[in-house]
């Protein structure tokens, strides 16, 4: 399974050479230069800072064990932003700003003894 998703497995996102910018996840046409642009693959920054957040108390199917949790937009060191769940970091220290870093955790799994599905989230350093 990890090997179709390199976005979430690898954070790998696109910059384009015309206009300099780079997105995430990985984009086939620059918003900003559209055709004219030129896209190449990028690795992603593993750090960033949190431009907006908000905690869920009542979560989507399959994911009720995990609240309450953050999820917030991470603003990447290249300015890439993501949408990205906050782990392992105590309420007063999630706000606007805050540093972040990338960590590798489970997202979910099929059954006890199903394929476990592994991805991104961030963490407050």
């Amino acid at each position: 399974m990890w090997r179709n998703i390199p976005e979430r497995y690898n954070l790998l996102g696109t910059h384009c050479q015309t206009c300099g910018k780079y997105y995430f996840p990985m984009r086939r046409v620059c918003p900003t230069c559209r055709r004219k642009g030129k896209l190449v693959d990028a690795k992603m920054p593993e750090t960033g800072k949190i431009l907006s957040y908000s905690q869920v108390f009542v979560a989507p199917s399959g994911f009720e064990h995990e609240t309450p949790y953050f999820l917030a937009i991470v603003e990447l060191a290249n300015k890439a932003t993501l949408l990205t769940q906050i782990v392992d970091s105590k309420a007063d220290v999630v706000k606007e700003g805050a540093r972040v870093e990338l960590v590798f955790r489970k997202i979910y799994e099929d059954s006890p003894e199903g394929a476990i599905a592994y991805g991104y989230k961030f963490r407050v350093v």
